[in-house]
């Protein structure tokens, strides 16, 4: 069997940028050690599987390890093949996902996401993060993911975590966080307790980042820049309890995988 193969940068406006994600349309599902054993081949932060409906499609995302409940860039991805290649001229798409509707839409040059606002709220650094980090917080708040709030920029840029130390906490993932010298604030993503070591340009985290930026600042847009080794620009908007990030898609590669 041979089916369609998309490798996008997402989050960027050129290749070797961003966040890199697969996308594979479906005519029909294929059984999930499948789909696991393809996003494990392709060896990308996300795999995104898509099989189309009269409205949108419903869609689920694979990292190497596993099966992800929410994943922003490879949603954005998913709608660019949809857009530039299945159906030219389509300006928006919904799709269903475990985490419920998400929608994908078409603003002049970017595209952008219509996801839940996920706020975290305020804690104290669980066990074991500060000596991870190598820094002590300004503030920790608690979602899906925990949010570790710095003091600076250079703050962020310069952060070396200790993975393995950082995998031990029982969370998903880590955001860390501050305000930005040319941007509203920077942010970083560090999921090692689910194979990600660092993620290059994280739309599912700016679901927490918005929320909180939008309270601290007093402002319902914001401009993100995720400060990982690839980087990744974001544009987002409060819409009370949603939260629309944008951002540019390009496309890598095309062609075809062969499937037994």
């Amino acid at each position: 069997m041979r089916l369609p193969f998309f490798h996008l940068d997402v989050f960027a406006t050129e290749a070797f940028a961003g966040n890199p994600a697969g996308v594979v349309p479906l005519d029909a599902w294929l059984d999930e050690r499948t789909l696991q054993a393809i996003a494990v081949e392709q060896n990308l932060p996300a795999t995104a599987f898509f099989v189309r409906q009269r409205e949108g499609g419903r869609i689920r995302w694979f990292t190497p390890q596993v099966e992800l409940e929410l994943c922003g860039h490879a949603t954005m991805a998913s709608a660019w093949v949809l857009f530039e290649r299945l159906e030219p001229g389509r300006s928006e798409v919904r799709f269903d996902s475990r985490t419920g509707s998400l929608s994908v839409s078409r603003a002049a040059e970017r595209l952008v996401l219509d996801f839940p606002a996920l706020p975290a709220k305020p804690c104290e650094p669980p066990p074991g993060l500060v000596e991870a980090l190598g820094i002590t917080p300004r503030e920790t708040h608690r979602a899906a993911d925990l949010l570790v709030v710095l003091e600076s920029e250079d703050d962020v840029r310069s952060l070396r975590p200790d993975l393995a130390a950082l995998a031990a906490i029982d969370t998903r993932g880590v955001i860390v966080t501050a305000p930005g010298h040319e941007v509203d604030y920077v942010s970083r993503f560090f999921a090692p307790r689910i194979g990600i070591a660092e993620d290059s340009a994280t739309g599912s985290s700016h679901c927490t980042l918005a929320p909180y930026w939008a309270a601290r600042l007093g402002q319902g847009a914001l401009h993100d820049r995720q400060l990982s080794a690839r980087g990744g620009e974001f544009w987002c908007e409060m819409a009370d309890d949603r939260v629309r990030i944008a951002g540019h898609v390009c496309c890598y590669l095309e062609g075809t995988i062969a499937v037994p």
